[in-house]
């Protein structure tokens, strides 16, 4: 396959991603509190699933991630699903993604779609094996499987994404390099044809959650072809800059980020604290392209509004 992010770079200077898709459920009703967090709108609730991927278009977006950063067969069949039910719900996940894209582009106005991506791209998520404990792990990458196990855990639902037509694997959240360096094996020997962006949990601008330090980490996947962006994700907005000049000097990809809005997270009592003194996407976005940023979005709490004013950036 074509690595459609690097061909979208090639005609315009940065890509907009989006932003969180628990926090826009919610405003549908949608109880997340729970192991499968936004994977349970799938079950109780499709179309809102939907309709936030459309919001997201709507504000600007060149990208959309699909509901399955939580959701994995083992997830479902531990709160009840059969094996074949969990499947169905992995691959309805990625039918509502590639539906909102085709509905919103096919009305798009021509002079509106000029300022869009050639190709506006539907990312599969595949979150870290910390998400399925969720126990808060994947804010500290304090597990360890083999490596034959993390390709276990994940090749499924990567297949299951595959055969329902992603775009591009979005290998997000990852607190852990072991685990990293699993997926891009998975990657290489199962899916050859295939490109994934990858972007790790760091409690500071040089170290992952598990204390490898980004550079390496950074260095490790710089001749990975199939690797065709490297980032952040989920952390502090004011963590942002100083990682991008982190991973600017250790790779020539281009560099993703999407930060948390700024609230604060107890991942313990899975809730959140706003906080007084967060600046705004408006703000940051232009440091963050200036910094060498080339995909930005939104993670954790953010809104069709925060990707709204990271595409007046990007545009």
């Amino acid at each position: 396959m074509t690595d459609l992010i690097k061909e979208n770079l090639d005609s315009k200077r940065a890509l907009v991603l989006d932003g969180a898709m628990a926090t826009e459920l919610e405003k549908h009703g949608v109880d997340t509190s729970n192991d499968l967090w936004s994977a349970t709108a799938l079950i109780n609730d499709p179309d809102a699933v939907k309709a936030v991927h459309t919001s997201y278009f709507e504000a600007g977006a060149d990208i959309t991630i699909t509901d399955t950063y939580q959701a994995n067969v083992e997830a479902f069949k531990k709160v009840g699903f059969t094996e074949d039910q969990s499947e169905k719900l992995i691959t309805e996940a990625v039918r509502l993604a590639l539906e909102s894209r085709d509905d919103f582009y096919a009305t798009l106005p021509t002079a509106e779609r000029a300022k869009r991506a050639l190709y506006p791209l539907v990312a599969g998520s595949v979150g870290p094996y910390g998400a399925y404990l969720a126990d808060g792990s994947e804010y500290t990458g304090h597990y360890q499987l083999t490596n034959e196990a993390y390709q276990t855990f994940h090749q499924r639902r990567m297949r299951l994404m595959d055969e329902a037509g992603v775009d591009v694997f979005a290998f997000e959240t990852q607190p852990n390099f072991e685990e990293t360096k699993a997926l891009a094996d998975l990657l290489r020997e199962k899916f050859s044809d295939r490109f994934a962006w990858l972007t790790f949990s760091i409690k500071d601008p040089e170290h992952l959650c598990d204390g490898t330090s980004l550079a390496k980490a950074v260095s490790y996947f710089e001749d990975n072809p199939q690797i065709s962006a490297v980032g952040v994700n989920c952390t502090s907005m004011n963590l942002i800059e100083d990682s991008i000049k982190t991973i600017a000097s250790n790779t020539n990809k281009p560099i993703i980020v999407y930060p948390n809005n700024g609230d604060i997270y107890d991942p313990k009592t899975k809730t959140w604290t706003p906080n007084p003194n967060a600046t705004t996407f408006a703000e940051l976005t232009p440091k963050w392209l200036a910094a060498g940023a080339k995909i930005v979005g939104g993670c954790c709490r953010t809104t069709p509004a925060d990707i709204e004013q990271v595409a007046e950036s990007v545009f």
